[in-house]
């Protein structure tokens, strides 16, 4: 047995881990726009990045070491350094080379980058940033904070575990993310850290299996970019592990931060869960589900508090799984709206039903009725204000 609770920390919760964001001139009016996470000895590392084609230099420059150790990394906010070429890869060199000779025992940093693509990356600024730095600072909210670009407020967490035999480790984490997330590994920059006694393998095992569920299962705009990220670093400070305990605190992490991503969503008013049960398998279940987190139409529905569950049954029939709609049952929250063939939609039953999409979290309930598979998938609803952020992201 086990215990997880949350706690205060984010990614300085966790034994020898220390975080701060500083202001290099990448944001108006002095924001914080530059991060470090530092750990005082080295980490396994667990990596899952963008599936887009197009991955960013800072990613092709992670992937450049293989298998390593690290512990340190920068963020950079406003830049993506994405469709820079070779010459992204080395900008990235040139940074990292100040950080390198600034700080003793820095090993095989890592840098990350979020913002707008395509444009060389601005690396006089962001060593000036970099020059700020203090390692022994832990300061996990100015770390969130730099690293976010339309978020709205910070993303992070952290949750203490204790084992029965009086074992204690941590998992902290920051994010940002409210734009560009589709579930393909969702338009996203995470970073976790943890005193588990673990490796790598085991990490990275628990992280493809927690982001299936979490970071891939949320939608905002159904698109994808090119510098999605999450990282997982132990430094096994803590001496303990438990794998069942771990898997499951880490996967808590991922999913507060994704639902915090699309409860953030930009221009957002409303978290959805789209839950599926009864398809023919849980592949089936994730099929559904995804395509209503993603449907343009129920976004709009969503943002117009409309209970149109005809788009949720035409939503569900065009994903391609198998359905009936003589089996299909629907339901907002607690109000079921089609039953088996039987519309339940007369005008005091969709008032109910309306009633409940004026809440800013709620369910939309999907039984498939022809098997065991189930998933749940993320996502909100979309009106003008997204329009108004993306219309202009540039400028």
């Amino acid at each position: 047995m086990y215990n997880i609770e949350t706690i205060e920390g984010g990614v300085c919760a966790a034994q020898g881990f220390f975080a701060d964001g500083v202001s290099a001139g990448l944001k108006p009016d002095g924001a914080k726009d530059v991060a470090f996470i530092y750990s005082e000895s080295l980490c396994d590392i667990a990596s899952v990045f963008t599936t887009n084609k197009m991955a960013a230099a800072p990613i092709r420059h992670f992937r450049r070491y293989g298998t390593f150790e690290s512990n340190f990394i920068v963020i950079n906010a406003k830049n993506a350094n994405a469709m820079t070429g070779d010459a992204g890869v080395e900008d990235i060199d040139e940074v990292l080379a100040v950080a390198s000779s600034r700080f003793e025992g820095i090993y095989n940093p890592i840098m990350s980058s979020t913002g707008v693509i395509g444009v060389r990356l601005p690396k006089e600024r962001i060593k000036v940033g970099i020059r700020k730095f203090n390692l022994r600072v832990k300061n996990s909210n100015a770390a969130a904070a730099a690293i976010m670009t339309t978020d709205r407020f910070a993303k992070q967490i952290a949750v203490r575990i204790t084992l029965k035999d009086g074992g204690v480790f941590h998992i902290g984490a920051i994010a940002k993310g409210a734009g560009m997330i589709n579930p393909a590994m969702a338009t996203m920059l995470c970073f976790i850290t943890t005193d588990a006694d673990c490796h790598s393998e085991a990490m990275q095992e628990a992280l493809d299996d927690g982001v299936v569920r979490t970071f891939n299962a949320i939608s905002v705009d159904g698109d994808t970019s090119t510098n999605d990220t999450v990282l997982l670093l132990t430094n096994r400070q803590s001496g303990c592990y438990d794998a069942a305990a771990f898997k499951e605190a880490l996967e808590q992490v991922m999913l507060h931060l994704a639902k915090a991503m699309v409860r953030d969503g930009e221009g957002a008013n409303k978290l959805v869960t789209f839950d599926i049960t009864g398809a023919r398998n849980d592949a089936e279940a994730a099929k559904a589900a995804k395509a209503l987190s993603n449907s343009l139409l129920m976004k709009t529905a969503l943002f117009g508090e409309d209970p149109n569950w005809g788009r949720v049954a035409s939503t569900i029939g065009a994903s391609g799984i198998v359905c009936d709609e003589k089996r299909l049952r629907i339901a907002f929250g607690d109000v079921c709206v089609y039953d088996k063939g039987t519309i339940h939609c007369d005008a005091a039953t969709e008032a109910r039903a309306a009633e409940v999409m004026r809440c800013s979290e709620f369910t939309i309930a999907c039984d498939i009725g022809v098997g065991s598979g189930s998933f749940q998938a993320y996502g909100c609803d979309l009106g003008y204000e997204y329009v108004k952020i993306n219309a202009d992201y540039r400028t």
